[in-house]
Formats: C-alpha cells, structure tokens, sequence
C-alpha cells in the first residue's frame, strides 16, 4: 500500500510539473487543452512584427513572408504537447506544401537544445529562436504552448489556437480545401 501511494504522489507531482511547465500563466495542460476551441478571429488584427535569428543565424523577420499565408508555431522543447504535436505538423506542411509556411517560434530553450531538437524531429519548415529580450510572446499575448497564430498574407492574425487540437488542423483544411 505504501509503494502505491509513492508512486501516485510521484506521478502526481511530475504531472503538475510538466502542466505548470506548458503554460506560461499557470493553467494546467488540461486547461489548455480545452481552451484550445477558445480562438481569436479577426480579419483586422494586424500581426506585430519581428525579427529573430534562425537556425543559421541569419535574421528572419515577418514582413519578409508578407503575401503569404504564415502559421507562427510558439514551442519549445520542454513541452510534451509540443512535441506530441510535430508529426501532425509536418503531415500538414507537405500536404499542403507551398500553400503556407510554417516559423517554429522556440521559447525557453538554449540554442543547442533547439537546434537539436529542430534536427532530430527533422522539421522542415522555417525556425526561429526567440531571446529572453525579444517582446515577441507578449507581443503575441501567448499564454500557453504550444500556440499557432495563422497570419493572412495581407498580415493580419486570422485565427489564434492555444493547445495541440484538431480544431488548428480542421481550420488549415477549411482555409486550404481537402
């Protein structure tokens, strides 16, 4: 009996580790999760832009990707549900390849960590690492991981979804067609 309820106050606090760890506010992933059908749409809402350093150290920024459809990937390492989620990703990108591009957006990782990471998943798109001084995640409002904001090609924010979710890959289908 004794061994059982170690192992339930081990997962439980492992648990509650990695919840905290996903969000940036404090809400479990559960939360998230569920929050994920809580988007913000708006055809008005002008995408703030930046500049980061890619995975070769040159400088990416979001107005070089105007008239583009662009999907802005806030992750990090750190975050199962991120990382649950890149197979979807990349499923995604090449099915509908050429029609968006994909910035992985990496927070709360050191370079190495990231830029392993980016190779051993192979993800294919576009990576940029974001610095404790860029303004980017609050810039963004971003209160959990992972998060996609999906960018008009005029750079508007058309559609904010917080959460690995089939509600993010459901609104690629209907943007793109199946």
């Amino acid at each position: 009996m004794k061994k059982i309820f170690t192992i339930m106050m081990i997962i439980s606090v492992v648990t509650t580790s990695l919840s905290y760890a996903c969000t940036k506010s404090g809400k479990t992933t559960a939360d998230i999760t569920q929050r994920s059908n809580e988007t913000a749409d708006s055809s008005d809402n002008k995408a703030p832009d930046f500049t980061l350093e890619d995975i070769q150290g040159q400088q990416l920024s979001l107005k070089d990707f105007r008239g583009k459809y662009i999907v802005l990937d806030f992750w990090g390492t750190w975050c199962p549900w991120c990382i649950k989620g890149i197979p979807d990703m990349k499923r995604y990108y090449n099915k509908y390849n050429g029609k968006f591009e994909i910035i992985s957006i990496d927070c709360n990782d050191s370079k190495d960590k990231w830029k392993n990471a980016v190779r051993n998943y192979d993800m294919p798109w576009k990576h940029a690492y974001n610095t404790k001084v860029s303004s980017v995640l609050s810039d963004y409002k971003i209160q959990g991981f992972p998060t996609k904001v999906i960018i008009s090609p005029e750079g508007n924010i058309i559609k904010t979804v917080i959460g690995e979710s089939p509600e993010f890959y459901d609104f690629i289908d209907e943007l793109f067609g199946k």
